[in-house]
């Protein structure tokens, strides 16, 4: 009978009275072949060949013999590898060692086959089913009970720990991490960037300390939020309560639908109320602009002024003084008011001193009859005259003369 080589190995199985005088040399060879089985070959792929097939030799030495397995070439697209005899059943490790960075696939048969990237290995068994022989990754669902990686560690698919996962050095991620439970880290350890490490901390009571802006299209924060920077806001920020205890600097619109409550209020600002603003107290520096009526339900009242003479002369300011007055030390001259503004009213006291003083008018102030009053020339005496402006000139509107000032 002849031998045959049906063995997972291709070994050469002789027959009862086969290979008389030869058995010692054909079992030497068998002994070396099995050897191979368990060591390393490599085979060179066509250049750039879609197809390649490696078929065990029998009873003779191949690089595919072993458990170990690595092809070579240079590919310009996938490779697939068939293995023959289609009927061998067993396991390998195969190496990728092609360059042109393409695929090679492993298959047998017209069952499964597997895929393995430029430069990676995988561990493989052949099924040996025969035409449907099927190639199976045998990794694919590895259990093992501590796995020590001494360099990178690279997942294409999706990592499940069911306990603790501890990284003593960085743990790079150039996706997404999506967690499902929490995230915690030590007490006092930031979060941060490539260039900025500690752009956040947390500490041990939960407090977190941002060294950075936080910038963002919606905020919400339902507990206190302490700041002791600026906040800059872009957008609208809708805030139930809030208590500031420094300044607010607002460089667009603020829209208040509620009420809005404070000790004090110092705005350098235009403020533009539309509906009705109701203030009890309210101190204005600069101009006040009502394109409306204004309606005071109790009075208005407007700083009284005092006004000197130098050099026999008064000096006005129509802005800043708009309710003036003037106890007289020398013979003077009412000057034209600086900063007049079409419309304006201003009134001005004129209180004689111990000593009756003489007071005149600029031209700018208009009279009935183009002609200036006498003021009261009588010590302790008070006269108060009021002006309108008409865009070019003071035009009086009332005076009240020789009043006594007690």
């Amino acid at each position: 009978m002849a031998s045959t080589y049906v063995n997972d190995l291709r070994l050469n199985e002789m027959a009862t009275g086969d290979a008389s005088g030869t058995w010692g040399t054909n079992t030497n060879v068998n002994l070396e072949l099995i050897g191979e089985g368990l060591g390393y070959g490599t085979e060179a792929i066509t250049t750039n060949a879609d197809t390649h097939t490696s078929t065990v030799a029998d009873g003779a030495t191949d690089p595919v013999r072993a458990m170990y397995v690595e092809y070579t070439g240079t590919l310009d697209s996938a490779c697939t590898i068939t293995i023959a005899p289609n009927t061998i059943n067993r396991m390998h490790f195969i190496e990728n060692g092609t360059s042109g960075s393409q695929n090679i696939i492993i298959s047998q048969g017209s069952g499964a086959n597997i895929t393995i990237p430029p430069g990676d290995t995988k561990a493989v068994y052949l099924d040996g089913a025969g035409s449907g022989a099927a190639v199976v990754d045998a990794f694919a669902s590895l259990n093992v009970v501590n796995l020590k990686v001494q360099d990178d560690l690279t997942v294409t698919d999706d990592v499940a720990i069911g306990g603790l996962a501890t990284v003593g050095g960085t743990l790079g991620v150039t996706g997404i991490v999506t967690l499902t439970d929490d995230l915690i880290i030590g007490n006092g350890k930031t979060i941060g960037s490539a260039s900025d490490v500690d752009a956040m901390t947390i500490a041990a009571n939960g407090q977190i300390t941002l060294t950075q802006t936080l910038i963002g299209t919606a905020l919400d924060i339902e507990g206190d939020i302490d700041v002791n920077g600026d906040i800059d806001v872009n957008g609208t920020s809708n805030l139930d309560i809030v208590d500031i205890d420094g300044a607010v600097d607002m460089a667009s619109t603020l829209t208040v639908a509620g009420v809005l409550t404070g000790a004090s209020l110092d705005i350098s600002g235009a403020i533009d109320v539309d509906g009705v603003a109701n203030l009890d107290v309210t101190d204005i520096d600069g101009t006040l602009n009502v394109a409306g009526v204004a309606t005071a339900q109790v009075s208005a009242n407007i700083n009284q002024v005092a006004l000197t003479s130098s050099s026999n002369a008064v000096a006005w300011d129509a802005a800043a003084a708009a309710n003036a007055f003037h106890v007289t030390t020398e013979n003077t001259t009412l000057s034209a008011p600086s900063n007049p503004v079409e419309g304006a009213i201003i009134n001005i006291e004129i209180a004689q001193g111990g000593t009756p003083r003489t007071f005149a008018f600029n031209t700018v102030f208009e009279f009935a009859a183009s002609t200036a009053p006498t003021i009261t020339a009588t010590a302790s005496k008070t006269d108060i005259l009021a002006f309108r402006y008409n865009g070019s000139v003071w035009q009086s509107i009332g005076i009240t003369q020789n009043m006594a000032q007690t």
